[in-house]
């Protein structure tokens, strides 16, 4: 995973470069290709990496009503702490005491890498976009999930782990309806974002490190929901904010005992 994010990082970086590179070059020419139906095509880079404006003429002047914008971005990047909630409660059932964690380490990382939207006017846009997103949950008890069982199965181990992290990682698809200020003096705006998000399954893995068995990974469904949804509100000002996800169906299918276990998420976030 970390891999991942620091190629998308450096390509993301590279990508921006290039298209602000574009951008400076061919600014005059992309300012004053107006067709009679009033729509430019400009090259640049976040939000505008690539964007269809769609304007409307009045007795004066062209005035920018509807832009279209779609490309590569890397933007909503997430790092938060992610809860299980069983049937309601924080605290797990009997049934689930296996999965006990470490609050504080066990976390949600995520990013998006495409968008795809329409921005409105200056205080209001709707863009789908998509991205990765991990939950990783630091076990705290020296057991083994272990993989290609009917349910979620364990297994206790006379080893003392060091870290035995059970993750699952998703394919994210986030609907956003992204409610803006105007700018300030400084160019910052505060948001208010919320929508509906689904998710694919890519992957669950566990990772393991003992001073017997030194590092270990083992990767399977594991149960884990093939494909989750649920709502996600973010909230900030400028490029920074805090959000909060929460997935309405089970975390885990197939696996009765698992019945009414959730995943809740929350904490900081950057770029919008």
């Amino acid at each position: 995973m970390k891999r991942l994010i620091f190629t998308a990082i450096l390509y993301t970086a590279s990508v921006t470069a290039f298209a602000q590179a574009n951008a400076d070059s061919t600014k005059t020419s992309a300012d004053t290709a107006k067709t009679s139906k009033g729509t430019s095509i400009k090259l640049g880079s976040g939000e505008d990496a690539a964007t269809i404006n769609i304007n409307k003429k009045d007795s004066s002047s062209y005035h920018t009503k509807t832009k279209v914008f779609f490309g590569i971005t890397f933007s909503r990047f997430d790092l938060g702490l992610a809860t299980l909630i069983d049937n309601g409660s924080f605290t797990l059932s009997p049934q689930n005491q296996f999965l006990r964690y470490r609050s504080w380490k066990t976390s949600n990382v995520g990013f998006d890498v495409l968008q795809f939207g329409v921005k409105f006017n200056k205080t209001f846009k709707i863009y789908l976009s998509g991205g990765f997103d991990w939950t990783l949950i630091r076990l705290r008890d020296n057991i083994t999930i272990l993989p290609n069982q009917p349910v979620l199965t364990y297994r206790q181990d006379n080893i003392d782990y060091s870290k035995n992290r059970f993750s699952s990682s998703y394919l994210r698809i986030p609907l956003s309806f992204d409610f803006r200020s105007k700018e300030n003096a400084d160019g910052k705006k505060f948001h208010f974002v919320l929508g509906p998000e689904g998710g694919f399954l890519l992957n669950g893995r566990v990772k393991q490190i003992s001073a017997e068995n030194g590092k270990q990974k083992f990767d399977d469904t594991y149960h884990f929901t093939t494909f989750r949804y649920g709502g996600f509100a973010r909230i900030g000002y400028g490029d920074f904010g805090v959000f909060a996800k929460y997935y309405f169906n089970d975390m885990f299918e197939n696996s009765p005992a698992q019945k009414g276990l959730k995943n809740f998420s929350f904490g900081l976030m950057l770029g919008f």
